[in-house]
């Protein structure tokens, strides 16, 4: 560990996003309110930051996503009717979505000019520290102490921006930003650059970045000059690579399977994953999946 390197306390959660590809569920309410089993994406990717010790939660919302702070804040007729119930169990889950010492904050994306401009548009609360940068549609399953307590100590060690990353196929190489890696250790590389969502014969390898970051102060103000990239948007992986030319970046494939909850098929899976994983549905759960699997 680096005794000067600063802590990391504030992760920003972009949440203004429109979730196309599940229309028309997502009309009205926005993608990172999809329930897996019994809680929403976005409150297992707020968990997640909460077990790495981080202290304030900053949603980049938009349009139609008011849920969202809802869903953080508290809800006095619901907590009421509950106590006169004499519900304790789902009373305190009401109550603990989030601890009281951690801060919900709101900031407002305007226009969906990509993941780069709601990432700088939390620069007024993050101010001049590192900070840490979750995507609620990667939902990753917990392993030692979750991806970004994982992230948070590689930063930590290494004292520079690390990137969640994941070996996938060549095929694929075209949905993510790929980095052209030089391998350190058993699940970390040093960048030596990153390609926005190339065509496998132009990827520099199969190492794509997943939906985890944690990115030095710098980045904000390579953000602010950042020209439009890939669909015209501006993108956090072309800040990155600038980034580069100055600072070390590091890689962590961190431990824990991620579900793709972006896509119909991954949420699909993550459900019935974490169903499994359930402590009041596994064991049904898996005998319906039994007997259903025996049926078809």
């Amino acid at each position: 560990m680096n005794p000067n390197t600063p802590p990391i306390r504030t992760a920003v959660f972009p949440v203004a996003g429109m979730g196309t590809r599940f229309l028309p569920a997502t009309k009205a309410n926005p993608k990172e309110m999809l329930p897996i089993v019994d809680k929403p994406l976005i409150q297992y990717a707020a968990e997640e930051a909460v077990r790495a010790g981080i202290e304030t939660l900053v949603f980049v919302t938009g349009r139609n996503k008011r849920s969202i702070p809802d869903h953080f804040d508290k809800a006095y007729e619901l907590e009421t009717e509950l106590e006169e119930r004499g519900k304790t169990e789902m009373l305190e889950k009401v109550r603990n979505i989030v601890p009281p010492n951690v801060t919900c904050v709101y900031v407002r994306q305007a226009e969906a000019l990509g993941l780069g401009h709601a990432v700088a548009c939390a620069r007024p609360v993050v101010r001049n520290e590192p900070f840490a940068v979750i995507l609620a549609d990667d939902l990753i399953e917990e392993e030692q102490g979750g991806a970004t307590r994982q992230m948070v100590d590689a930063y930590a060690e290494h004292g520079c921006s690390v990137l969640g990353v994941e070996e996938v196929p060549a095929d694929r190489t075209h949905q993510y930003g790929i980095i052209d890696p030089v391998q350190t250790g058993p699940r970390t590389w040093d960048v030596r650059g990153i390609v926005e969502k190339p065509q496998p014969a132009d990827a520099p390898s199969n190492v794509a970045v997943v939906g985890r970051y944690i990115l030095t102060p710098r980045i904000f103000e390579l953000l602010a000059e950042q020209e439009p990239g890939t669909g015209g948007e501006i993108q956090l992986t072309d800040a990155i690579a600038k980034l580069l030319e100055e600072e070390r970046v590091t890689a962590l494939n961190f431990e824990g399977r991620r579900f793709d909850c972006g896509s119909k098929l991954g949420y699909l899976e993550a459900t019935v994953e974490f169903a499994l994983m359930h402590p009041e549905l596994k064991e049904d759960f898996g005998a319906y999946l039994k007997s259903r699997v025996s049926t078809s």
